[in-house]
């Protein structure tokens, strides 16, 4: 490792997006006769009015606001639940990061108590303020099994809070409180880690944690028509073909998380993996951009053009051959190719680390170029 990062490189804001994977027993429109697939995921497409990311469709999720690491959260868990897991189970690793990325933020008294659940609090009140879905279990429920889960029913008054939430996120502590729940932290299971790339200067940049949960079906689901305007259900295959028909757009991140969901072929595959890595490691994926004469390369770890070194992470590195002539020169990928806002191509030929499953390697014709 080469040197650190310079010195406020970036201003890193920390976001949280659960993945909503929900049981799904309806026959496709296109094809009724055919078995239906095991799962469908919720994407949320955003206004074309948001600053971030106009008019792509991601997964519910957020920034973090310090409402969320209230220590009054201590409180709504207990007694039933305490710190420092709150029964979620040992903590999984986090590979080294860079120097000068961020770390955990620091935290006093009972805040700290909360540092590995403030994540899970604040994708939880992002879904309830966007989909006006409820990630929340009564307090009555004692037991942390590791079942699906369900949503919990949306209030009479569901635009009242949401509009009081949006205000003021500690209104979400008050919506829990006022139901007698909690957020439901032990239905989010570690999934992956994204830190935006330095791909130009200046701009946002998020270091978010993405969480994925097992829903035995799908919940309704209230866009605030503010942030999000529309909503869909679809599965990993369906999302794939919409976004390369330009029915949606999908940021480099969703669509490598969309191909990487597409290994499983039911929701309790996909549950029991996430019950099965629990105790291990989660990679972050800070992507190195890569232009070459005819397309963008965004290097992941792993790739051997990846370097850990401060001068490739903060300086878009760049050639004059053609895409096509890059890849024949290597053989170790783990890189997706961008050559246009609907055309993405991902190569893998790694294994991971982690005992986590990576996308398999996905070209699309030729004729989209």
């Amino acid at each position: 490792m080469n040197g650190s990062l310079r010195p406020h490189a970036s201003s890193w804001r920390r976001a949280a997006t659960v993945v909503l994977a929900a049981g799904w027993a309806r026959p496709s429109p296109a094809a009724p006769s055919l078995p239906p697939e095991g799962f469908r995921l919720l994407l949320l497409q955003r206004s074309e009015s948001q600053g971030f990311m106009p008019g792509a469709h991601v997964f519910p999720g957020g920034v973090q606001d310090t409402a969320d690491r209230s220590a009054d959260w201590l409180r709504l868990f207990a007694p039933h639940h305490r710190p420092p897991r709150f029964g979620l189970g040992p903590a999984r690793s986090r590979p080294a990061s860079f120097p000068g990325l961020p770390a955990a933020a620091a935290a006093d008294g009972d805040a700290a108590a909360l540092s590995d659940d403030v994540a899970r609090i604040c994708a939880i009140r992002e879904t309830f303020e966007e989909a006006g879905v409820l990630l929340l279990r009564p307090r009555a429920a004692l037991s942390a099994a590791p079942e699906l889960a369900r949503a919990l029913a949306p209030p009479p008054d569901l635009d009242a809070w949401r509009d009081r939430v949006r205000r003021d996120p500690r209104h979400f502590l008050s919506l829990c409180a006022h139901l007698d729940c909690t957020p439901d932290i032990w239905a989010l299971h570690d999934w992956a880690g994204w830190l935006t790339p330095f791909s130009r200067p200046g701009g946002r940049r998020f270091d978010t944690a993405f969480f994925l949960c097992c829903l035995s079906e799908p919940p309704p689901v209230y866009p605030d028509l503010t942030e999000v305007v529309s909503c869909q259900w679809s599965s990993p295959l369906e999302a794939t073909e919409s976004f390369i028909s330009k029915e949606i757009w999908l940021a480099p991140p969703q669509f490598y998380e969309i191909r990487r969901l597409g290994n499983f072929s039911s929701l309790l595959d996909l549950h029991k993996f996430c019950l099965d890595g629990a105790s291990e490691g989660m990679e972050r994926m800070l992507p190195i951009t890569f232009v070459t004469a005819d397309a963008m390369l965004q290097l992941l770890p792993g790739d051997e053009l990846y370097l850990e070194d401060s001068e490739f992470l903060e300086t878009v590195m760049s050639s004059g051959k053609k895409t096509e002539e890059i890849m024949k020169e290597g053989k170790t990928f783990h890189r997706l190719v961008l050559h246009s806002r609907h055309v993405y191509n991902l190569h893998v030929t790694i294994q991971s680390k982690y005992k986590h499953v990576y996308p398999k390697t996905y070209v699309i014709s030729k004729s989209h170029l």
